[in-house]
């Protein structure tokens, strides 16, 4: 039984016995991963577990085998689900035993990559190398990992004011310029709230309408540039997006890429999932584009399958990325030799002065499974998303509302009260642990939508949701009629 330390160190007195409890929880832990298959997909909270969450400030000690059964009894089997091949719910990947691996080895290193001179940033600078390599930037661009996309449009949002404004826009703001920017209707959120946060004002953003295929339509966009510089406005930066979260569509990046060039525009492209399918060959050629891009915003803990969390930033212009974040402190005083060493930091490129050791997850995940195994694996959920489709094109209770353009399927049981119906539809789903799909508005209607990203996923997961959705849909239309 592992026993505390009564001095003030918080290490075990029998590093033994502390031993044989790591390992007991290793196991705990690998055979919920093992099993992951015969579990429901999602199980609601019991009100009475719940409740257990809201004691008091523990004052005194416990053994960490008591806390352990805690974790297994209350908090463990009523996770969100998304390690589950059912889980089609908002695009969460499904993570792997060897990235949970390296997730506790870095916990065990404790490393703080904010700066100084260690092999874990050294390990980061590795994932940017290998990012370049994969979307085709120069040697002088620069990669930073973040929280996650939301984040990583945020940086990408102030290089790109710092590009067109200068140094004095850190001192001075944006209130002097009248500027414009640009991003379509199906964008994420996070594009929206990024002007927000960075000052500049959500009203700058222009919202550009989508086409049939739910791109945004780019004349609509060259249009609305031009409008803006008649009124006395400054264009500044467009947004596009490879694999919107509603469909998965994915924006001509080249026309937009055109565009922007013509325009003198800052070229940002949110690839929170969709960017990774430049691993895929036989889909890459879909992001034509991507390389022109002045930054590009992704995850790895996406199709990636790396352990949340870890999001990435690659942006062309290394310096300038550098000059909007890096600031002079003496706390953070660089030298040449010995720990200061090794300037640029991390820190000098984004917000946090403390950062996890996120790369070496996503280090080990690369460097196990390789770029074509990694790669394979997105082609084969967007497979799957086409073998979703052929399944509810065969059911003619069942309706696609929106093209399937890589592994997003948006559809609808039809009936009477549609819209009722299919919430509640996919309320049973994931009340029944079968499967996790989601749900949108497209064109006002809404759709269940199933994001296939885990690994885990295979053809008998898709059977079992259609079948689901099926006898969910007669039971509640007889019911009804």
């Amino acid at each position: 039984m592992f026993r505390m330390n009564k001095t003030t160190s918080l290490d075990p007195v029998n590093w033994d016995e502390f031993r044989e409890q790591a390992h007991g929880m290793l196991d705990d832990i690998i055979d919920y991963l093992e099993q992951v298959r015969e579990r429901p997909v999602w199980r609601p909270i019991p009100d009475a577990i719940r409740e257990h969450f809201r004691e008091a400030l523990p004052l005194g000690p416990a053994a960490i085998s008591s806390v352990h059964e805690t974790f297994m009894h209350d908090v463990l089997p009523y996770a969100v689900g998304n390690i589950h091949p059912g889980f089609m719910g908002w695009v969460h990947g499904g993570g792997t035993p060897v990235g949970m691996l390296a997730e506790m080895l870095a916990a065990g290193m404790n490393a703080n990559l904010g700066g100084r001179d260690h092999m874990p940033i050294e390990v980061e600078k590795q994932i940017s190398i290998w990012m370049r390599e994969l979307f085709g930037f120069p040697e002088t661009s620069s990669g930073l990992f973040v929280t996650g996309t939301s984040m990583a449009n945020f940086i990408a949002l102030l290089v790109a004011r710092y590009a067109f404004l200068g140094s004095n826009v850190r001192k001075n703001g944006v209130h002097e310029h009248r500027l414009a920017a640009y991003t379509s209707e199906s964008a994420h959120g996070s594009v929206v709230r990024a002007f927000d946060f960075a000052g500049i004002g959500t009203d700058t953003l222009r919202q550009i309408p989508v086409n049939e295929n739910f791109e945004m339509d780019v004349e609509a966009l060259a249009s609305a540039v031009k409008k803006d510089r008649e009124s006395g406005l400054r264009p500044f930066f467009v947004s596009a997006t490879a694999g919107t979260v509603d469909t998965g569509a994915i924006d001509d990046l080249a026309a937009i890429a055109d565009c922007a060039r013509r325009e003198d525009l800052w070229f940002h492209v949110d690839g929170a999932f969709g960017a990774l399918a430049m691993l895929a060959p036989e889909i890459a050629p879909r992001l034509s584009g991507i390389d022109r891009a002045d930054s590009i915003a992704f995850d790895f803990h996406k199709w990636g399958q790396v352990p949340y969390d870890a999001g990435f930033i690659l942006v062309r212009d290394g310096e300038l990325h550098r000059k909007t974040f890096a600031s002079a402190a003496s706390y953070l005083r660089r030298e040449n030799r010995a720990l200061a060493a090794g300037s640029p930091w991390p820190c000098d490129f984004g917000l946090d002065l403390s950062r996890g050791f996120r790369a070496l997850k996503t280090w080990y995940t690369i460097k196990v499974f390789g770029a074509e195994k990694l790669g394979q694996v997105i082609s084969e959920t967007c497979k799957l998303a086409l073998y979703l489709k052929s399944r509810i094109m065969e059911q003619p209770q069942l309706e696609l509302l929106a093209p399937v353009s890589l592994n997003i399927v948006c559809f609808r049981y039809r009936c009477a009260e549609s819209d009722r119906v299919n919430a509640e539809i996919v309320v049973k789903l994931q009340e029944s642990g079968v499967a996790a799909p989601s749900t949108t508005l497209i064109k006002g209607m809404l759709a269940i939508r199933a994001a296939i990203v885990n690994h885990r996923t295979g053809k008998s997961n898709i059977d079992a949701l259609i079948d689901a959705v099926l006898a969910y849909g007669e039971s509640m239309t007889y019911e009804h009629a």
